[in-house]
């Protein structure tokens, strides 16, 4: 990997209100006996060094989860759930190193070479951000803005973007030089949006 694994922070997104999920804490809830947000961290903590958890909500619950991995829970600075970036200028901003990797905590089958490919993109095209596309059987592609490795040099520009109203992320990436991976299997970027999407993955 072009950039090492001590110089990337991990953050691990589970901040939101999990509106298509009746709100419940999305990371929170449970697959094949672990929260989801558990089997994220033990995809992304290997492939980072400090680890975050980004989460506005039972903080202590969190805590707990992350401290196998002594992953820190951080929150929003700003009001009323503005969104995944939100997450990522927390992160950003608690971030000790160069880099930072952001996940979703509803996917469980994060890939264990994103880090990997991620920061090899990035390097190579010398870009602020590197995120993630993949493509279905009809060669339909799709982007996947949360899963990112970002320049933490970016935080103060990322602060001014959600100052001015702006909540898009790939609005916010459209200002940077930013790379795009491509991914072969979509189904390891799966994520969770409702309970009976999660029954559903319990069974398969």
């Amino acid at each position: 990997m072009s950039i090492p694994t001590d110089q990337i922070t991990g953050l691990l997104l589970a901040g939101g209100r999990g509106m298509r999920m009746g709100g419940v804490d999305k990371g929170l809830q449970v697959l094949r006996g672990d929260p989801l947000a558990l089997h994220v961290l033990k995809r992304l903590a290997p492939q980072t060094g400090a680890l975050l958890i980004s989460a506005n909500r039972n903080a202590p619950r969190y805590a707990k989860l992350g401290a196998p991995f002594n992953a820190t829970v951080i929150a929003d600075t700003l009001p009323d759930f503005p969104g995944p970036l939100a997450g990522l200028l927390a992160g950003l901003r608690a971030a000790r190193t160069g880099y930072m990797l952001s996940a979703p905590c509803d996917t469980p089958a994060l890939p264990v070479d994103l880090a990997a490919r991620l920061a090899d993109a990035l390097d190579a095209e010398h870009a602020d951000i590197a995120t993630v596309t993949t493509s279905n059987a009809q060669h339909e592609i799709s982007i996947h803005p949360v899963f990112a490795l970002i320049r933490t040099t970016l935080a103060d520009d990322l602060a001014a973007f959600l100052d001015a109203g702006e909540r898009k992320v790939r609005a916010w990436y459209a200002r940077h030089k930013t790379v795009e991976v491509a991914f072969a299997d979509e189904r390891a970027f799966y994520n969770v949006n409702s309970l009976q999407e999660l029954a559903d993955l319990e069974r398969n």
